[in-house]
């Protein structure tokens, strides 16, 4: 990627040098007439251009990484789940993390994760929807969809 860049605005580069050297060096009778535009407008074009290329490949490259990340591991595969999470501060929190039959309590600090308990029954947990972030929540509500029809 850093070659195919470099070979862009090297390229890039080399173009406007040679551009640059074609045009005449202005002379006392051509310094009195009026400068023409038509060079100018051919540059803005070239720079339009260029700008739409470019931002036509950062959303070629977002949605081919979206379109990988996808093709990943299904989420429905997955042996480990999450049942539940508290946060006990601003960077702590306990976790019940469900593996296979066993339910566990992590807690979890900044560098360090940390087994408390292993349960004996595991914990049944009433909704089987998953809980939505209070503001997520809020935004579906104030844009007047209800979780309810996502389904």
């Amino acid at each position: 990627m850093k070659k195919f860049l470099g070979a862009v605005l090297g390229g890039a580069l080399t173009m406007s040098f040679s551009v640059l050297a074609a045009e005449p060096v202005a002379t006392a009778a051509t310094a009195a007439a009026p400068a023409v535009s038509s060079g100018v407008g051919g540059q803005l074009t070239q720079l339009v251009f260029g700008l739409l290329l470019v931002l036509g490949l950062i959303f070629l490259l977002a949605w081919l990484l979206r379109r990988v990340q996808q093709a990943g591991p299904a989420g429905k595969g997955q042996v480990i789940e999450i049942v539940g999470s508290r946060a006990l501060g601003p960077r702590d929190r306990l976790m019940l993390v469900q593996v296979g039959n066993e339910q566990i309590l992590l807690g979890l600090s900044p560098g360090s994760i940390t087994a408390l308990h292993v349960l004996k029954e595991p914990v049944q947990v009433p909704s089987t929807e998953k809980p939505t972030p209070e503001f997520a929540q809020r935004l579906l509500e104030m844009l007047g969809k209800d979780q309810k029809d996502k389904k």
